[in-house]
């Protein structure tokens, strides 16, 4: 008889207490680790945010085609410091 957990390749969720992204706007953070997954809420895909404030852990789900595209472009740059900050419609690493 075969276990479950022996050959199951799900991953488990990521630690920490859940933020929105407009609170962390324009705050200093320490970006840990990203996963990446299709959105059940609109077509493509989303970013999970792990990420360390003042020490606590944290993470913070997005939509952002920007961050997306810079969580994919430097993924193995992490962990990092960086500020969130929202430039016109979108959100930004900066």
């Amino acid at each position: 008889m075969h276990k479950f957990s022996d050959f199951a390749d799900e991953p488990s969720p990521m630690a920490g207490e859940k933020k929105k992204i407009l609170n962390i706007l324009n705050i200093e953070i320490v970006v840990v680790a990203f996963r990446f997954g299709d959105s059940k809420h609109k077509e493509g895909e989303y970013l999970t945010i792990q990420f360390k404030m003042d020490e606590d852990l944290y993470i913070c789900f997005t939509g952002s085609t920007v961050l997306i595209r810079q969580a994919h472009t430097y993924k193995d740059k992490i962990p990092f410091e960086t500020i969130i900050k929202k430039v016109h419609d979108y959100y930004t690493f900066s």
